[in-house]
């Protein structure tokens, strides 16, 4: 087989992360106590909050904690003080101090991947975040190059393309979440192989092609191995 450009999403594809950031919103509402809000009622106004905040400042753990202390000061029923802005924070900063845990497979499919094409790392958050991320799983080593941008959107994949001199109909964006992996590579021409987590974040939920001549499907990251 001619050799590829395998592009990898990382968060939620190579290790876990967006659970880490459930059992913090489970700690936030407890913390709350709403009297009459469900999980899923605070959570939607969580979500309209990091849509807006993400257009400013990005993801990742510390923008997190800024989102948990304006839904908290939005719909806290008790007067706001420090220690309660401080308490919401850790919820998010404590995240920074888990280690990656890898998903199962990841780091044998890389280890054959990278012998018979180049591999490309490709995630979106806050650049220090990230990069510890990287260092700490130990993944680094796999790849020709990391790029951590702010959106993966069609034109940040086009960039990366053109870039890497990648041809298009020779690379392929592997990732979880339709809305950063999958819909934007295809429209800027890549191929895409979906890899769906059963924890992916919310606000990276989009519908799928039914029908699209450039994207595979797979149950697991090891199935990788049965097509490239």
């Amino acid at each position: 087989m001619k050799a590829l450009h395998l592009i990898f999403d990382a968060d939620d594809t190579l290790w876990e992360n967006n659970v880490y950031f459930e059992e913090a919103f489970e700690q936030f509402y407890t913390y709350l106590a709403h009297s009459s809000l469900s999980p899923d009622q605070v959570r939607a106004v969580l979500d309209e909050i990091e849509v807006v905040n993400a257009r400013v400042h990005g993801y990742g753990s510390r923008n997190f904690a800024r989102n948990l202390s304006e839904c908290f000061k939005h719909l806290s029923e008790r007067e706001v003080s420090d220690r309660d802005l401080d308490a919401v924070c850790e919820f998010a900063y404590q995240i920074l101090d888990r280690p990656p845990e890898l998903i199962p497979g990841v780091e044998d499919t890389l280890a054959y991947l990278c012998d018979h094409h180049s591999l490309l790392l490709f995630t979106k958050g806050d650049p220090d975040e990230q990069r510890m991320k990287v260092d700490r799983s130990g993944l680094g080593r796999f790849f020709q190059h990391v790029g951590i941008v702010r959106e993966k959107n069609e034109p940040a994949y086009r960039a990366l393309a053109c870039d890497r001199e990648c041809v298009l109909e020779h690379t392929y964006m592997i990732g979880n979440s339709p809305k950063s992996d999958i819909n934007p590579a295809l429209a800027a021409g890549l191929n895409a192989v979906y890899v769906p987590h059963p924890r992916t974040w919310s606000l990276e939920k989009e519908a799928l092609p039914v029908h699209h001549p450039r994207l595979l499907t797979v149950e697991r990251i090891t199935d990788l191995l049965q097509h490239f």
